[in-house]
C-alpha cells in the first residue's frame, strides 16, 4: 500500500540507494536526488524519479523539490543521506576538508530540510530523517572533518524538529561501519581491512563490532523507513545508532 511520497538525497548508491529501494518496496513513490548522474540508473531500478542536483546548492534543491511534488505529489518523507568523507590526521588535512565536509554533510541537510520542511509544515504533516554517523558523537582518529560535520547535521536536525513540531517529526539515524563504496574506498586491502574494522584497532582507540559484522545498507535503510513512517509517530528529535554495538551504546 502506498504511503505518501518520499525524497531521498544522496540516492545514487550506498545507503541512499538502499533507503530509496526500501521506500519503493513498501509502495511509496520516491524521488532520488544526487549530483552523480548514476542516480538515473538507480531511479530506474526502483521505478522512481531521478533528480540531478547538488545538495550544497539551495536553489537547485528548491527546484528539485518543486519538481518532485509536481510529478509525484506532496512529500511526506525526506531522507537526508547525501554525504562525503574526507579522511586523514586533523593537522595534515588540507584547509578545504572541513569546508567541503560541512557543505555537503551539514549545509545539504539545511537546504533540503528547509525546502521540504516549509512545505510539510504548511500542510501540517511530514517526517524528516537525517543519516548521520556514530562518528558524530564518538571521536575517530583521522575523521575529524567528517565527525564535526555529522555532529552539526544531527544538531541541526534536532533543532528543525523542535521548530517544526507538532506538525513534522525530525530524527537522526547514526550508522557505524557500513559496507558501501564510501567505506570500501578507505581500504587498501579489502579482506584484511574488513577484518580490522570488525575486530577493532587498539592503536587507533577504536573498538570492534560486537555483532561481528559490517552493516549492510539495508540495515540502515530499515531504521530510516521506520522513523519516517506512522509506527514512529511519537518519536522526534531522537538519534538511533545502528553500528552493531561498536560504540557500546554510548
Amino acid at each position: 500500500m502506498s504511503a505518501g511520497v518520499a525524497l531521498v538525497t544522496g540516492a545514487a548508491q550506498g545507503i541512499g540507494a538502499a533507503v530509496a529501494a526500501a521506500f519503493a518496496a513498501q509502495g511509496t513513490p520516491v524521488a532520488l536526488l544526487d549530483r552523480d548522474a548514476a542516480v538515473e540508473a538507480t531511479a530506474k531500478e526502483v521505478d522512481g524519479l531521478a533528480l540531478l542536483a547538488d545538495v550544497t546548492d539551495a536553489a537547485a534543491v528548491e527546484a528539485a523539490v518543486a519538481r518532485a511534488e509536481a510529478e509525484l505529489g506532496p512529500l511526506t518523507a525526506l531522507a537526508n543521506v547525501a554525504g562525503i568523507l574526507r579522511t586523514g590526521p586533523l593537522l595534515d588535512l588540507p584547509d578545504g576538508a572541513l569546508v567541503d565536509s560541512l557543505a555537503v554533510n551539514t549545509t545539504g541537510v539545511w537546504n533540503a530540510g528547509r525546502a521540504v520542511g516549509r512545505r510539510m509544515y504548511a500542510r501540517g504533516a511530514g517526517s524528516i530523517v537525517t543519516v548521520g554517523s556514530n562518528a558524530g558523537a564518538t571521536p575517530r582518529t583521522g575523521m575529524a572533518a567528517y565527525s564535526a560535520s555529522k555532529a552539526a547535521a544531527a544538531a541541526l536536525t534536532r533543532a528543525l524538529g523542535l521548530e517544526l513540531a507538532p506538525h513534522v517529526r525530525c530524527n537522526v539515524v547514526c550508522p557505524g561501519s557500513t559496507d558501501t563504496p564510501m567505506l570500501r574506498g578507505m581500504w587498501a586491502d579489502p579482506e584484511a581491512d574488513r577484518g580490522r574494522v570488525i575486530a577493532g584497532t587498539p592503536a587507533e582507540y577504536r573498538l570492534g563490532i560486537p555483532l561481528q559484522r559490517l552493516a549492510e545498507p539495508a540495515d540502515v535503510a530499515g531504521v530510516v523507513v521506520f522513523l519516517a513512517g506512522p509506527a514512529a509517530r511519537h518519536v522526534t528529535m531522537q538519534s538511533i545508532t545502528v553500528d552493531g554495538g561498536a560504540t557500546l551504546g554510548t
